[in-house]
């Protein structure tokens, strides 16, 4: 079943959203954001799923990241836009169900951030994981709430300040994925891993996701979309979205 830019497919008690984009690197467009957020109201509402997993189609990336390519300076729409953004990317933490993130490429920005909101994280051993966004003048608007909750602070200013990827076992132990696997073994072991807490008592597992992610949300994401309005519509925002677009090195003014 399509779903926007996601291939929804349900088997048995696991339900499979592929981001389905490959040609733009499966980017967060708009059939893309829809598509996520209609996939996972299905699995919130079908009894019979147990798991969710997400991955991405292609041999390149699972998701990378933001699709600047129509992007607007206009105060409202960047508003409007990082509303609608952080609500997809919150989303997985949102629904009671378990859900893995299958990573298979390229997981940047927005992608890195969907993983995980994810309740675990099975990356390929090909797979590259990070927030560069201060490449072009901006930060991760869902990580700077969640990633040094992972990694710890001073690892996870490291990784917004410098945006430079890491590969999966760094990731690894890091405490960002939970299992490296081969490549062409990822969903293979990914339904594995679904499987075995498909068969664990629903409303146990259901609570043990609420109580571990109990206090997410809040005064840290009314705090993020009130302050990145303002670091979008910066002039070095402006020259960093626009030098990407033009494929070109950014000129910043600070």
């Amino acid at each position: 079943m399509r779903l926007g830019s996601v291939n929804f497919e349900k088997r048995g008690r696991i339900a499979l959203l592929t981001l389905d984009e490959p040609h733009k690197l499966n980017a967060l467009s708009v059939g893309m954001r829809q598509g996520i957020t209609e996939g996972l109201a299905k699995i919130e509402a079908d009894d019979e799923i147990r798991v969710g997993i997400l991955t991405g189609s292609g041999e390149k990336a699972f998701c990378a990241g933001a699709d600047i390519s129509g992007f607007s300076f206009e105060p409202e729409r960047v508003r409007k836009y990082l509303a609608e953004a952080l609500s997809v990317l919150q989303a997985p933490e949102r629904c009671s169900k378990p859900l893995i993130a299958a990573v298979n490429g390229y997981a940047y920005g927005g992608g890195f951030e969907i993983a995980i909101a994810c309740d675990f994280v099975i990356a390929s051993d090909r797979a590259k994981l990070g927030v560069p966004e201060i490449q072009i003048g901006l930060l991760p608007g869902f990580a700077v709430v969640r990633l040094h909750e992972i990694v710890g602070r001073a690892k996870a200013k490291e990784m917004s300040m410098l945006g430079e990827p890491l590969g999966a076992e760094e990731a690894c132990r890091l405490g960002i994925v939970l299992k490296v696997v081969p490549h062409e073994k990822l969903l293979d072991e990914a339904f594995a891993f679904a499987g075995r807490i498909a068969a664990k008592p629903r409303l146990a597992v259901a609570m043990a996701k609420s109580f571990y992610n109990r206090g997410l949300g809040g005064d840290e994401m009314r705090y993020a979309m009130d302050a990145f309005p303002f670091l979008f519509m910066h002039e070095d925002a402006r020259e960093g979205i626009t030098a990407f677009r033009e494929k070109r090195k950014p000129k910043f003014k600070d």
